[in-house]
């Protein structure tokens, strides 16, 4: 991280690389966290950004159609595009469309390919013998898009430029891999900016599930369901009665509204303030819900609004490969 940002101070460029695997039509909350964060990136340094996804690998690992996972990609990219990306300054690909029209992205899976052995994924990934072969050489995949070679539209087949990975925790197995090949294939190594654990409803020890609607608040959500969805079913950290709550407070560290608010509120005095009456029991478990629905609906709402305003064509745009407002 530290070189990114010295040659961002000797103005150098470096660029952003994070992605999505589409899976189901509709995102979710968590699913968003990675892609307000590059916004927000974008916007400070003013660079390039590449978003891959990766359709081939939900058709690899789920019970999918390939037609199915383009659609999903397709429908995933209309929410990307919702969060306010810059078509001048943003590339956003699909691997089943991408890997036959760049054969920089295709001669870099390669490489990466021939220098991690079968040993190597299986300790990173868990790979069994029965896993079919397409599981076993996607990780090259994923890691190439770290490369600025894989995009010669972009940056004119230069192999210096650095990339920052903005990505949710649970990717980190795969950079590691690629973070050890990069040096052996003539690459810097990609920096890496996780964000954190985000939980379930249903709180931190269970898993969001896309077949599960009451596990996440979801990017289809009306206010209703939102409202009925945090009432019912987001974990409380409080206390069972009124009385022992006032007497004891609460426990905003497990507690889930308050988790999602650590994630959503801009105001970090007033979420400060949140945690001290919760812990204190000031601040009921009711209230603080009330105060989750009330930061989340407008957020989902906005968002609503954006995504309605994309249409086929704007994906076509952001998905066509093409140079980019930067010069390299």
């Amino acid at each position: 991280m530290h070189q990114i940002l010295d040659a961002y101070e000797n103005k150098k460029s470096f660029y952003l690389y994070t992605g999505r695997g589409p899976s189901s039509e509709a995102m979710h909350m968590g699913h968003l966290i990675p892609f307000i964060f590059t916004k927000w990136l974008q916007d400070v340094f003013d660079i390039p950004l590449v978003i891959q996804l990766t359709d081939d690998e939900k058709y690899l690992w789920k019970d999918l159609s390939l037609e199915d996972c383009q659609r999903f990609a397709v429908e995933n990219a209309k929410d990307i595009i919702a969060c306010g990306f810059d078509v001048n300054k943003t590339f956003i690909f699909s691997d089943l469309d991408y890997m036959g029209k760049s054969p920089g992205f295709y001669r870099n899976i390669v490489k990466v390919q021939k220098h991690v052995t079968f040993n190597q994924v299986k300790g990173i990934f868990g790979f069994t013998d029965s896993d079919c072969i397409g599981k076993i050489s996607f990780p090259a995949i994923q890691a190439a898009p770290s490369f600025s070679t894989s995009f010669p539209h972009i940056f004119n087949g230069r192999a210096d430029v650095q990339c920052l990975i903005p990505c949710a925790i649970d990717q980190d197995p795969y950079f590691r891999m690629t973070r050890d090949v990069a040096p052996r294939i003539g690459y810097p190594k990609p920096a890496l900016l996780h964000s954190t654990f985000f939980p379930a409803l249903q709180g931190a020890q269970t898993k969001m599930s896309s077949s599960d609607p009451n596990s996440s608040i979801f990017l289809t959500d009306t206010a209703k369901q939102i409202k009925n969805k945090i009432n019912k079913h987001a974990f409380s950290g409080g206390k069972d009665t009124v009385e022992e709550h006032r007497q004891y407070g609460g426990n905003p560290d497990v507690d889930v509204s308050f988790m999602y608010l650590t994630f959503f509120l801009e105001d970090d005095e007033k979420l400060e303030k949140i945690r001290q009456d919760y812990a204190s029991g000031a601040l009921l478990t009711g209230e603080l819900k009330k105060c989750l629905i009330e930061t989340l609906q407008p957020m989902i709402l906005a968002h609503q609004e954006q995504r309605k305003k994309v249409t086929e064509e704007t994906v076509r745009q952001f998905m066509t490969p093409r140079k980019l407002d930067f010069n390299y």
